[in-house]
């Protein structure tokens, strides 16, 4: 592998750290702005994105459960995605990437980008159901409006692990027969 691929991938892999790291915060953040919306809403307002939804917990405490599961879920997937992203990078010897072991990291890749876009998708339409019955959730739209692009995505990253999962196998059949 040549110095300039090295060092993209090398770079690459920074940037990976560092969103893995902006999403874990996020997602933590969102952790505890849930517990105070539960324990002490008055706080809200001064905590991370502003997410208050005090309005939905007190109309309706199952509406509220519900929307805030689907950004916690789908913000602790999306840190996970990178944590798996990261192990992949960490462990991958370029020299030989035709591996049981990243085979099988890219295809858990893909079946978390699709499970993240699939989850976004049924967060916002029920969102926009909860709309239809009087709930404001217009600032929820941040969580999961790029659901389509996840689904696309999950889409060519599991093609390419089952181009993977072929080239393993060849691979292995090669190594038999030699």
């Amino acid at each position: 592998m040549s110095k300039t691929n090295n060092f993209v991938f090398w770079g690459l892999y920074i940037v990976a750290w560092l969103i893995f790291v902006g999403l874990s915060i996020e997602a933590g953040a969102l952790l505890v702005n849930f517990f105070f919306s539960i324990y002490n809403p008055e706080f809200v307002g001064n905590l991370y994105q502003k997410l208050d939804l005090t309005q939905m917990y007190n109309e309706s405490k199952m509406a509220f459960f519900g929307i805030y599961s689907f950004i916690l879920i789908i913000s602790i997937l999306k840190a996970y995605l990178f944590y798996i992203v990261i192990h992949l990078m960490h462990k991958m010897d370029l020299s030989k990437p035709f591996s049981s072991f990243v085979e099988h990291k890219i295809s858990l890749i893909s079946y978390f980008t699709l499970s993240i876009g699939g989850l976004s998708y049924v967060a916002r339409q029920s969102a926009k159901n909860l709309m239809h019955h009087g709930f404001v959730t217009d600032n929820l739209n941040q969580f999961w409006a790029d659901s389509q692009a996840f689904i696309i995505m999950g889409a060519v990253i599991y093609i390419i692990a089952t181009i993977f999962k072929k080239g393993v196998e060849m691979q292995n059949d090669n190594e038999l027969t030699i």
